[in-house]
């Protein structure tokens, strides 16, 4: 088989990046590992900034998300028993966020590809990247017990943090930094209205808690774990419990509970690989970088990193300029490692630390009080939350 762009990894950053190629009239093949009902089994995070709104409209997408996505134009910080509102709109001059499940943006980008007949690949096995390094890349793949070959012009990894494409990578040519956090984020789905029409993010000298929500009447909350807990040692009930405590009382008041659909522990990192081309092989997304979820950026890194690919092979091929793949680490990683400090820093304000102490509580005590209270502060704080400009 022959192709421009192979993709490997049918995650909503691969599906998008083949969704940018073919309006751009660029043949690309999806290679993906897993079968499509556990890539849409995958539950993530779900708050969308304007860029990935915009992308997800470009290519056509748009129109389920914005029939049943909510557009919030604040969150809120509660401390001290009391909440906060940072109004995002009127600080950033009207931007906003909307909140639409990952999996919501995969299932849209999936159907639209398979009704446009696009070629993915599900289930291909032992998936290995050959030649990258010259001008005619190769991948090999399993498939119903036999071997296969996709010559290519190009391949991008969005194959995420445990993919081959990173893996492919000589380590002598590539540098990797990290930090990971010594707790986790313990997550609940539940058919429940949301406690608040918008996101409350908790600071509590129990931990860190937040209460989210997918559609007006299925809310996402998540509570402060030690990393050695396990689900099965948290009943339904146990969390509810832990989460009202670690809430405003107006708040718990509001918690609405009911039977979980889903539960699972996240561990906490940050994480990014530099840099992200290596010849003909481009990293995107979670292969790249990954953040902690405390600011919701993994998604909106991933959709910007395969908006700016799209557009720099658009433009090999339609204008036979290599400017764009040229530059393209450098992009990346600039909007990238500002989106890490913010995560970083708004991680390290909102959790109990293990060694914070009482001088460590009483700073964060300090600096949220100035956040909430200094417009400057929280004009910072709103405008990393909506995305900084491209």
């Amino acid at each position: 088989m022959k192709t421009q762009v192979a993709i490997i990894g049918a995650g909503p950053s691969g599906l998008l990046l083949g969704a940018l190629l073919a309006k751009a009239g660029i043949d690309a093949v999806i290679l993906e590992a897993k079968s499509p009902d556990y890539v849409l089994g995958r539950i993530r995070a779900g708050v969308l900034e304007q860029v990935c709104v915009d992308l997800l409209d470009s290519v056509g997408v748009g129109a389920r998300m914005h029939r049943e996505g909510l557009v919030h134009g604040g969150f809120e910080l509660a401390f001290g028993g009391a909440r906060h509102r940072i109004d995002m709109k009127g600080l950033t001059g009207g931007k906003q966020v909307m909140v639409y499940g990952q999996t919501e943006v995969t299932r849209d980008l999936m159907d639209d590809r398979a009704a446009k007949g696009l070629a993915t690949i599900y289930e291909a096995a032992n998936v290995s990247l050959h030649d990258f390094d010259g001008t005619k890349p190769r991948v090999r793949y399993q498939k119903d017990g036999a071997t296969h070959e996709i010559e290519c012009d190009f391949i991008a990894g969005c194959d995420g943090y445990h993919g081959v494409s990173r893996a492919s990578v000589p380590p002598s040519a590539i540098q990797t930094f990290e930090r990971v956090y010594p707790f986790g984020w313990l997550g609940v789905l539940s058919d429940t209205p949301p406690v608040s029409h918008e996101l409350i993010y908790s600071n509590h000298e129990r931990g860190f808690a937040l209460c989210s929500m997918r559609s007006p009447t299925r809310s996402r909350h998540y509570v402060q774990c030690s990393l050695d807990d396990k689900v099965e040692q948290w009943s339904d009930d146990a969390f509810w419990d832990e989460l009202r405590r670690r809430l405003d009382p107006e708040a718990a008041e509001s918690l609405v509970t009911g039977p979980s659909i889903e539960k699972s522990i996240a561990p906490l990192r940050s994480f990014v690989a530099e840099p992200m081309r290596f010849g003909r092989l481009f990293l995107a997304g979670d292969a790249a970088h990954i953040v902690p979820p405390t600011g919701a950026k993994g998604l909106n890194l991933a959709a910007t990193d395969v908006g700016y690919l799209g557009a720099a092979l658009a433009e090999y091929y339609n204008v036979r300029s290599s400017a764009g793949i040229d530059s393209y680490s450098q992009r990346c990683l600039r909007r990238i490692w500002r989106a890490e400090r913010f995560s970083w820093w708004f991680t390290s304000l909102m959790h109990k630390f293990p060694d914070t102490g009482a001088f460590g509580q009483k700073m964060q005590a300090a600096e949220l009080d100035y956040l909430v209270n200094s417009v400057a502060a929280s004009t910072t704080m709103a405008e990393n939350y909506v995305g900084l400009p491209l």
